[in-house]
């Protein structure tokens, strides 16, 4: 028996300022060509049944058009797959705060997909003698957790949940995804279940032979560069689906073609470097980009550069690039300063301020901020707020 393993579609994300011709945001008419690829793949696969393993919107109230795309592609997949049970659980960016609002997921009931909302449910196809305990964030959050252990007579249990395993996902923290369940592979028994479909982390990622996240099918997290990281760090080099056989425990990642590169490239350190020498550093990574920079989603830190030679650069052309580019992030990151305590002569104390810019200048930030408006925005109302507690002393 086969399934088909979904997560983390996030339709209806918006990033950036570029629209289509038709007045979309350019990223979320991206999301949904990818949401409707890995649609046409699992029709053409033909499981016996599909999992969905949450945040299948970027928010609780998406837009009218998210709502319509979605409740189209899932019409085309029960009218393709008539007989193949298909499962949506909700993720924490389905999930509203308050139980009182409800949830849009509801509304995909009408086309018989099984939606798990707020509580856990288990579900029993005899047909397939199959078993999905389908798990959704709001049930993880509570005081009782539930219980994530197999029952009745299906010789195919299947675990379907949206979280943050501890101590499982690699990398750094800042490449997940904000506002996950906690889950341990004690508490969920990696061994008891024919196979555990899990969403929330963004990157397609085995943690046990019949446990994986299958990842998003775009580059919608809230840290784009953290995700580049763990790709890099597990071998990862495609958005993709899963198709699981349960029986065998064999997966095999279906890609998902990306309309548009996403691309780190390697920093520029400009310690000792002159506006001109650093300009003409910036233009020679871009310039090495194959295929050029036109329509990707390209970041490039400069370290170490002082703060009158970054006024300095060449703006002008730094406005042109990211004209060119969907999205370009200069990431200018000035010198660290070290300072000794408790040895000699004491040094400059750090103002609150300084102390608001150290920070802000090292902390991770989703992809659509640029880094020095967000420091000079921090920068500037640190100081207001020292100016009034000024003029109230």
């Amino acid at each position: 028996m086969k399934l088909a393993h979904i997560a983390d579609p996030h339709l209806g994300v918006r990033q950036y300022h570029r629209q289509t011709a038709a007045g979309i945001n350019q990223r979320e008419a991206d999301v949904a060509n990818a949401f409707r690829a890995a649609m046409d793949g699992v029709i053409a696969a033909r499981p016996d049944a599909v999992l969905v393993a949450g945040d299948l919107f970027h928010a609780v109230r998406p837009t009218n058009a998210a709502i319509v795309f979605a409740f189209r592609e899932f019409q085309r997949l029960r009218e393709s797959l008539p007989h193949a049970p298909v499962v949506l659980i909700a993720g924490n960016h389905d999930t509203p705060r308050s139980t009182e609002t409800g949830s849009i997921l509801r509304l995909f009931a009408e086309l018989g997909v099984d939606v798990a909302v707020d509580e856990p449910r288990r579900l029993e196809y005899p047909a397939l003698d199959l078993s999905v305990l389908a798990v959704p964030h709001a049930a993880l959050m509570g005081v009782e957790r539930p219980a994530l252990r197999p029952e009745g007579s299906a010789r195919r249990q299947v675990l379907l949940v949206h979280g943050e395993v501890e101590g499982v996902v690699p990398g750094d923290r800042a490449a997940l995804e904000y506002g996950g369940a906690p889950l341990t592979p004690s508490e969920l028994g990696f061994d008891a279940w024919a196979y555990i479909a899990l969403g929330h982390y963004h990157v397609r990622h085995r943690l046990a032979p019949r446990v994986w996240y299958a990842g998003a099918l775009e580059y919608v997290s809230s840290n784009l560069w953290g995700e580049l990281a763990d790709e890099a760090r597990l071998g990862v080099s495609e958005k993709s689906w899963l198709l699981v056989d349960v029986d065998t425990g064999v997966v095999e990642p279906h890609a998902v073609p990306s309309r548009r590169r996403v691309l780190d490239l390697e920093p520029v350190h400009a310690a000792g470097l002159d506006a001109r020498a650093v300009d003409a550093a910036i233009a020679g990574r871009l310039q090495a980009v194959s295929g050029g920079i036109a329509d990707r989603i390209i970041r490039l830190r400069v370290y170490d550069i002082d703060r009158h030679v970054a006024r300095s650069l060449d703006h002008a052309a730094i406005r042109e690039w990211k004209t060119e580019a969907l999205h370009f992030n200069l990431d200018l990151r000035r010198p660290e300063v070290h300072r000794t305590v408790g040895v000699g002569a004491p040094g400059h104390r750090q103002t609150l301020p300084e102390l608001v810019r150290s920070f802000l200048e090292t902390r991770p930030l989703p992809a659509e901020i640029d880094r020095t408006a967000f420091i000079r925005t921090g920068t500037e109302l640190m100081d207001a707020v020292e100016r009034d507690a000024g003029v109230a002393g």
